[in-house]
């Protein structure tokens, strides 16, 4: 016999139709906590090793992300499009105007349930050799991690085990708390630790990343990291053109890599994604009203959103001689590669002292 159930969504047609996948289970996601102006909700979580394909030819393999959204609320950043998958149905494109759940990544923080199970479950079936990365679309250590610890539960996992390759980043010094556990990996597998400092400038780095440290601190992160025998880089970026993308830039900010002993320091070019772009050019249009025209030229469509291979050549040259100059070991790419790291640093107490340089009028 047919079904002669009513259809709701015939019936009713202003209703929305039922939330299926990641939608449904962010809809099903319980409340946690809330913070300012933030919503803590726990995620139920399927798993937890994501297999990663990158339109700019990173050399990833698999990544871990303990989060969905985060409370850094970076403008430039490339991965607010992952909150699209937490809504029910599409939402019609405004021109230049941020969709909801792009400016949400920042304010609806996705705590992901049974994180070092799951990775337990899934290490199994996979080949050692592989990399992993942890923390591509979100900050496995921003605030919220002081109390949920999901980062450090997945350490503790990797602490058990031998002949991995993990590579981490962050823009936050809580990675200091878990030296003790970073250094029990390093040990008995491969590790390399990259923290992301965009700009040395407080007040810039302010503008740019509202919640994230300040540059100082991350410096200083570098220097302890290194002191504990880790092997710790700085990515310098993204290099904003008209900004940061200058000789004169890159070299203050190797220099100041060099006095924390970074193992290696990497900068590439911005690249502006759909979901990213109207946060980012607003931010242009109020800070630097004068490069507002070059930047919506340069990324006037999807098919802009990455540099040009002349522009990334010449970044490269340019990254490739602040590294001369300060004796750096560069990197040939952004990607979290536990290889190309160049050889061992010594991993000595640094003589780094915090101080503020102004990189912008």
């Amino acid at each position: 016999m047919a079904n002669t159930q009513p259809n709701p969504t015939t019936l009713f047609p202003i209703l929305p139709p039922p939330a299926t996948g990641l939608a449904r289970l962010a809809a099903d996601a319980t409340h946690v906590a809330d913070g300012h102006d933030i919503t803590f909700r726990a995620l139920e979580t399927r798993s937890l090793l994501n297999k990663s394909i990158s339109r700019r030819q990173l050399s990833l393999a698999y990544s871990i992300n303990p989060y969905r959204g985060c409370e850094f609320a970076c403008r430039y950043c490339y991965a607010r499009y992952t909150h699209e998958f937490l809504q029910p149905s599409p939402i019609p494109d405004v021109p230049d105007q941020p969709q909801p759940w792009a400016t949400a990544f920042e304010r609806e923080i996705y705590l992901k349930e049974n994180a070092p199970w799951l990775l337990e479950q899934e290490l199994r079936k996979l080949d050692p050799r592989e990399e992993i990365a942890l923390g591509t679309a979100t900050d496995p250590y921003q605030p919220i991690e002081r109390t949920a610890r999901i980062t450090r539960s997945i350490l503790e996992v990797f602490a058990r085990r031998s002949g991995y390759r993990l590579g981490i980043i962050t823009k936050s010094k809580l990675i200091e708390r878990d030296i003790d556990l970073l250094q029990q990996i390093a040990a008995r597998n491969t590790l390399v630790l990259h923290i992301t400092i965009t700009t040395p400038d407080t007040e810039l780095a302010r503008l740019l990343e509202p919640r994230a440290p300040r540059p100082d601190l991350r410096f200083q992160a570098v220097a302890n990291l290194r002191a504990a025998g880790l092997t710790t880089g700085i990515l310098c970026s993204p290099l904003l053109p008209g900004i940061t993308d200058n000789a004169h830039a890159l070299d203050r900010m190797a220099s100041r890599a060099a006095s924390a002993n970074a193992s290696f320091f990497a900068a590439e070019p911005l690249f502006l994604k759909s979901c990213s772009r109207p946060t980012f050019l607003s931010f242009v249009r109020e800070h630097f009203p004068k490069l507002a025209s070059d930047y919506e030229n340069r990324f006037a469509s999807e098919g802009s959103a990455f540099a040009t291979p002349a522009y990334r050549e010449h970044l490269r040259r340019l990254v490739l001689q602040a590294c001369r100059n300060h004796r750096l070991t560069p990197r040939s790419t952004d990607a979290l590669l536990t290889r190309d790291v160049g050889p061992p640093r010594k991993a000595a107490a640094s003589a780094f002292a915090p101080q503020q340089t102004r990189l912008f009028a």
